[in-house]
């Protein structure tokens, strides 16, 4: 296998992370898992601490990423696996800085970006948390976004009964 071949590996689990991360949020974290996401849907008090429950999904996408570098470093033939691995931890910290630095400004370092893309992808995950319950969010990807976001709220399809006030 070629250099070539492991940067083909790496970049396409990036592009495949979107997608898996999408489905995660869709299906666990509002399925089965909300009793982890749910406090990311509610209103933070500094007294509340640092981190969240949420948080514990960094180690439902850590581990697997993890796997892959130890068996892609450890057993013959599997070597490949290891760019599985950094794909992973590529879209994590992808992820680490657009959400939780850029959107949620847990960390204060990205003032100053402002675009289209951008805006969008702050218009989508707004738009997401306006329902703070399990059920009738929408826009559960991070990096590909509706095209209504990239245009004015009063054009999206808001079910403005469910909606919260912010």
């Amino acid at each position: 296998m070629t250099l070539l071949l492991y940067t083909a590996i790496t970049l396409a689990t990036v592009a495949t992370m979107e997608f898996v991360a999408w489905a995660a949020h869709k299906y666990l974290m509002h399925g089965p898992l909300w009793i982890w996401h749910e406090d990311h849907h509610k209103p933070h008090h500094h007294d509340d601490g640092f981190f969240e429950k949420n948080d514990l999904f960094f180690l439902v996408f850590a581990i697997p990423s993890a796997a892959s570098y130890i068996i892609g470093l450890n057993a013959a033939g599997w070597f490949w696996l290891t760019f599985i691995g950094v794909g992973i931890s590529i879209y994590g910290m992808i992820y680490f800085l657009i959400h939780d630095v850029y959107i949620h400004r847990r960390f204060k370092w990205f003032n100053q970006l402002d675009n289209k893309f951008s805006r969008a992808i702050l218009r989508a995950h707004g738009h997401h948390h306006a329902i703070t319950e399990k059920e009738g969010t929408q826009s559960f990807g991070l990096l590909i976004v509706g095209d209504q976001y990239y245009g004015k709220r009063s054009e999206w399809d808001v079910k403005p009964e469910t909606a919260v006030k912010a």
